[in-house]
């Protein structure tokens, strides 16, 4: 099996911001939430805030947001995968296997339409409640560890490609990995 975080290693660029950005176009309403949500980045990007902080500090406002506009998330969803889909690298495609899974901090709702036509079965992701707007579960960092094991308590990583060192919690999994950048790959284990 290989393995494969998404953003910036099998996808050129980062998926959740695109399609945060893409709904912003769809729904000017959201940009009420911009000055929150660079407040929430930058603290995050520093260090001063962790995934499960946003959960439980910053996701209430999202919640509102979900109640009280009526909004189809699925339909938004594969529209932004109509157009964002050619951003798969091409390199994925020519190494593709029939058990490849995907291990992204990206919430899953989003996740399975681009794994569905991609043919990826497999995929550990972060589970965003779209019906409350509940953060269930932070696939991130050394949270991906333990949301593999829940989801794939078998898995034997052969190749594990990412774009970054924030996924070294997964390297003693794998029995080699591959650091992506753009489409360069270079192998740093094995």
């Amino acid at each position: 099996m290989n393995a494969y975080d998404f953003d910036e290693t099998i996808y050129d660029g980062e998926s959740s911001v695109q399609f945060i950005l893409a709904y912003l176009k769809n729904d000017p309403k959201i940009v009420s939430f911009l000055p929150a949500v660079v407040k929430v980045m930058h603290k995050y990007n520093k260090g001063q805030i962790t995934l499960e902080d946003f959960s439980t500090k910053y996701a209430a406002q999202l919640k509102e947001y979900f109640r009280d506009n009526d909004v189809d998330l699925m339909d938004l969803v594969n529209d932004f995968w109509d157009k964002h889909e050619k951003n798969i690298k091409p390199f994925y495609k020519k190494i593709q296997r029939e058990d490849d899974i995907i291990i992204t901090a990206s919430p899953d709702f989003m996740m399975r339409e681009i794994c569905d036509r991609l043919g990826i079965k497999n995929l550990v992701a972060s589970h965003f409640d779209i019906e409350t707007g509940d953060i269930k579960r932070a696939c991130f960092r050394e949270g991906k560890i333990d949301c593999l094991r829940e989801d794939f308590p078998d898995a034997i990583i052969d190749d594990f490609y990412t774009d970054s060192m924030n996924d070294s919690f997964l390297f003693p999994f794998a029995k080699r990995v591959f650091m992506v950048k753009g489409n360069k790959i270079k192998k740093i284990k094995g």
